[in-house]
């Protein structure tokens, strides 16, 4: 199979290859024939993002049935309290629903790279980093949730996605690399492979009976209605003489 490939997306980059303005694309990085990207990543937004040639391994990995755990680095204008942090672990009701239980904690990372350009911060008001771990991908999700419980987010990092991770990859800001599928993954693609076959056997075969019932003879007296049609049934009876 196919393998992965791992983008370290830097910040205000569209998470495409087709250009729109005069923005920066996939395309500026990634010089590799045939390969899409696996779900999106905000403009505005740095870190990881996967992308294949393989179709049933890209539906995976963006469908949110799939729940493939995401792990998010957020700076936060402020210090979120407990109490912040647990509503978000929790779940927040946002206008398109509630999220999912999220794993949060505080973190104290020494060894994230400069933003260009930088992020504005308010000289009076103290900012600090979450790690929020989630498994839905509402539009701009992070960002909501830590607005909502009274954080907005100055920085947002997406550093894991499943396995695979910016860190134990070794995969620095604008690169990319090929990493090999992880076995889970691949029981997950032949699986839904399987089930799509399975699926499109099963549908094929009730059109064809379906057809085959519609020009089926209804008889009737000495008539046959055929495809909604009355003909005369042809009969065997002899003639006497």
């Amino acid at each position: 199979m196919t393998d992965l490939i791992l983008f370290n997306k830097p910040f205000q980059v569209l998470s495409q290859f087709s250009k729109e303005g005069d923005k920066a694309t996939l395309a500026d990085f990634i010089s590799l024939p045939d390969v899409y990207p696996a779900g999106r990543l905000d403009f505005d937004s740095e870190g990881l993002m996967l992308l294949t040639s393989n179709g049933a391994l890209q539906h995976l990995i963006a469908s949110p049935q799939f729940k493939m755990p995401k792990t998010y680095w957020a700076q936060v204008e402020g210090i979120p309290s407990d109490y912040a942090l647990s509503q978000l672990e929790a779940g927040i009701e946002l206008k398109d629903g509630v999220t999912l239980p999220a794993k949060v904690k505080r973190i104290f990372p020494d060894n994230i790279h400069e933003r260009i350009p930088a992020v504005r911060f308010r000289q009076s008001i103290p900012t600090s980093w979450i790690e929020l771990q989630i498994h839905e991908g509402k539009n701009r999700q992070v960002r909501r949730m830590t607005a909502a419980v009274g954080y907005p987010t100055l920085r947002l990092i997406r550093v894991a996605i499943g396995p695979y991770s910016i860190e134990h990859n070794n995969v620095s800001v604008g690169e990319w690399k090929k990493e090999p599928i992880s076995s889970e993954l691949t029981q997950q693609v032949n699986l839904f492979e399987q089930r799509k076959s399975k699926k499109t056997s099963t549908s094929f075969d009730r059109r064809r009976h379906s057809s085959q019932a519609r020009k089926k003879p209804i008889r009737k007296n000495d008539q046959e209605i055929f495809d909604g049609k009355r003909v005369a049934r042809k009969t065997n009876k002899t003639v006497s003489r």
